[in-house]
């Protein structure tokens, strides 16, 4: 990977945050182009049977536009649909049900005031657990006897709670007909996935893609809510074509909480048993997770749960079996982790609630059932084949750090004082699977005559720093400084092809497909040079800063123009790089807590992490992502969470009743990372991406109920408020489960 002198590895400024911060680059509402508004018509009841429709001038409906059902998209199976708008009955607050334009947004919302939707009421459910309609189930694994052998049986229910993605920019479109002149519709969108946004616009149109061309402007985070197209943008370009004029449309915030994909939801059912030294001999899960009222790609992210139920740990045996059903809130969708999460935070509350029944530390009984530091492929029970690990060093790496110990002794001496503030102490080994989705992306690179480069690529940024690193890729092959390569992506005219981004797939994917067109290039510029040097093409180097000469003579090099100058043809090569199979990275965070008896509040004293996620191609950006990542999973350990009434009326619907962390809530974040390079992609990199969300959640949720061990609360749901905490300690907490006192 990097060497002496290399770009890679290093620390560089990301080179996007210029334009961002002072207004260079335009979010999709601060487009300078003229536009009528589109404003919807929603659901303002759970479930109901629609009865009629009526309002004024501009109402449009489903029988008005008369679009097919859509599709949640591969990898969903193939009866995951829904209408545009809805039809017959409607499922949850927020669905929409009818459209209408206005000459401004002010004018659209009046309108949609007096359009009047009658609605005759059914019952709401908001419970997965009473819902009666499956929609999915993974293939189960089925061992009836994979606790055999256990001395010790521990059975739980793990709840994972609602929650929404909330980014800081709500979704939207704008949908402009013929914008070029030869009949084109050009789409501006905020989304994760430029050419999955425009294969399905174009199905639900029936025109052919290449008729349409997506922008991506600037994006105010995504999270994987933004992954694939909403009904809502599907049902303005529709309109925009159909009226002949440019249409906008910006969601509220409200309208956002209630209607973006929510993610997690999951109900867990888990026995672990074990032998009396702590070794596990098998576990049993059964899953249900709410698909919301129509199933999406949520439903469907069973299938990561099922694949990471073995988490870090040699889990001989397991039974597993999980279910997606419809409720009436919004449908789930993917989020930061999307699957793997549910699975982390599961095994690591099963790993803790055997060290209490047990009687042993919790750091010894994971020591005690760690998988072997691997450098080739290890297969699990549920079928993952999890490339390279060295899970033990990063465990034993955070908890001396983090000064465990120490820590330990801290906590007896509060305890024996009886302290009002008790002190708590998490740990939790993750692994999660990135490179998901279809496992290749495309990338190219040219040289120009004035030896700059155009890297383009099929992934598209939302904040991550693409534009960065991929320049420091393209400029280790060139020797061609960062500063004079452009990185291009997000523009399905411009880019001839791509996936997108999620799944913490855009560096081991579309960066090693740059690296390896910018190898290529390198290869054709070496037979140039040594056709002109009159030299062997194995003597051809690349000088960093110079261009290609022979070996041990620098003077010898040809700068990159001179050599797109000798070239017969462009100096390009493209590459659809693909990986072939997953990647795991994986790593261990210690959450420290205090806990107020009296109060129920929790404050947050140290987090720490050891992530390993393989090569690092810009350690300043990896410890971005890893920030962003223990703050989400933070957040839903202690604050977030939807939360409906009995009849499925949801409760928070805006940042007044949902709540999001500021940096001011958390502590310090003790980033470090560990290298366990793969061997899949030429980087030798894993996603960091969403690992902090996989690993800190359960980290703080045990660190919570560790502090609340002396009380005999043995474990409690999250969101772990104030009065969740309270209640708890009282003895009468919703979501406690009580035992014997350490």
């Amino acid at each position: 990977m990097a060497t002496a002198g290399s770009i890679l590895g290093h620390s560089v400024l990301r080179r996007e945050d210029a334009a961002l911060l002072t207004g260079g680059r335009s979010y999709v509402d601060d487009l300078d182009i003229a536009a009528r508004s589109v404003v919807f018509v929603r659901s303002d009841v759970p479930h109901g049977r629609i009865v009629g429709i009526s309002g004024g001038e501009g109402v449009f409906t489903a029988e008005d536009l008369q679009l097919p059902d859509m599709l949640a998209g591969p990898p969903a199976p193939a009866h995951f649909g829904r209408p545009a708008l809805a039809t017959g009955t409607v499922g949850y607050v927020g669905d929409p049900v009818a459209v209408v334009v206005g000459d401004t947004l002010a004018e659209a919302r009046d309108r949609a005031e007096e359009v009047i939707v009658e609605i005759e009421e059914l019952p709401g459910n908001a419970d997965p657990m009473a819902a009666s309609e499956v929609v999915f189930e993974v293939d189960p694994i089925e061992d009836p006897g994979a606790l055999e052998g256990a001395d010790v049986v521990v059975s739980f229910r793990y709840l994972n709670q609602k929650i929404a993605p909330a980014p800081m920019e709500t979704n939207g479109i704008l949908a402009v007909p013929d914008f070029d002149g030869a009949g084109r519709l050009r789409l501006w969108v905020p989304t994760q996935s430029p050419f999955s946004v425009r294969q399905t616009v174009a199905d639900c149109l029936r025109l052919d893609p290449d008729r349409i061309h997506v922008v991506v402007p600037a994006t105010g985070g995504g999270f994987g809510a933004k992954g694939h197209a909403y009904v809502e943008q599907v049902v303005t370009a529709a309109l925009a074509v159909r009226l002949g004029e440019p249409l906008l449309w910006v969601e509220s915030r409200t309208e956002n909480m209630l209607h973006m994909g929510h993610a997690r939801g999951q109900v867990q059912d888990v026995q672990i048993g074990a032998r009396a030294d702590g070794t596990v001999v098998g576990m049993k899960w059964s899953v249900t997770q709410d698909a919301g009222a129509y199933p999406d790609i949520g439903a469907w992210l069973t299938f990561y749960t099922k694949m990471m139920a073995s988490g870090t740990y040699r889990i001989p045996r397991i039974d597993f079996r999980a279910r997606s059903v419809t409720t009436n809130t919004a449908p789930t969708g993917a989020l930061r982790g999307a699957g793997r999460p549910e699975a982390a935070a599961t095994v690591e509350r099963a790993m803790d609630l055997l060290a209490t029944e047990l009687g042993m530390d919790p750091v010894e009984v994971r020591r005690r059932n760690l998988i072997k530091t691997h450098s080739e492929p290890v297969v699990t029970p549920t079928g993952a084949v999890y490339d390279a690990g060295d899970y033990l060093a990063a465990m034993e790496r955070a908890v001396e750090l983090v000064g465990y110990d120490e820590l330990r002794a801290a906590q007896a001496e509060r305890r024996r004082r009886g302290d009002r503030h008790q002190l708590g102490i998490g740990v939790a080994n993750y692994i999660e699977v990135t490179g998901n989705g279809p496992s290749s992306d495309y990338g190219s690179v040219e040289i120009h005559d004035d030896g700059t480069v155009t890297v383009l690529s099929g992934v598209s940024s939302h904040g991550q720093g693409h534009q960065t690193t991929y320049a420091q890729i393209a400029s280790e092959q060139l020797g061609i400084p960062w500063g004079r390569i452009t990185v291009v992506q997000s523009d399905t005219d411009v880019v001839p092809r791509g996936n997108g981004t999620y799944g913490s797939r855009s560096l081991q994917l579309g960066g090693s497909a740059i690296d390896r067109a910018a190898a290529g290039v390198v290869d054709q510029a070496r037979q140039i040079a040594a056709d002109h040097l009159e030299a062997n093409v194995e003597d051809i180097t690349v000088y960093h800063g110079s261009g290609l000469g022979v070996a041990g003579s620098p003077d010898t090099a040809l700068p990159w123009s001179k050599l797109a100058e000798l070239s017969p043809e462009p100096l390009a090569a493209e590459c659809d790089f693909d990986q072939g199979a997953r990647t795991f990275p994986f790593g261990t965070h210690v959450a420290v807590v205090e806990v107020d008896t009296e109060t129920g509040g929790v404050r947050q004293l140290r987090h720490l992490c050891v992530d390993d996620c393989g090569n690092v191609i810009n350690p300043l950006l990896a410890e971005g992502q890893q920030h962003g990542g223990v703050a989400q999973g933070i957040a839903q350990a202690l604050w977030e969470e939807m939360v409906f009434d009995a009849g499925a009326g949801p409760r928070t619907t805006n940042f007044g009743d949902y709540l999001i962390p500021s940096a001011a809530e958390f502590c310090d974040f003790e980033t470090h990372r560990n290298t366990t390079p793969t061997p899949l992609n030429p980087l030798g990199a894993k996603g960091i991406g969403e690992a902090g969300t996989v690993g800190a959640t359960p980290a703080v949720q045990s660190a919570v109920i560790d502090a609340l061990a002396p009380y005999g609360v043995r474990h409690l749901d999250m969101p772990l408020t104030p009065e969740r905490v309270w209640r708890a300690l009282a003895g009468d907490g919703d979501g406690a489960q009580r035992g014997t006192a350490p």
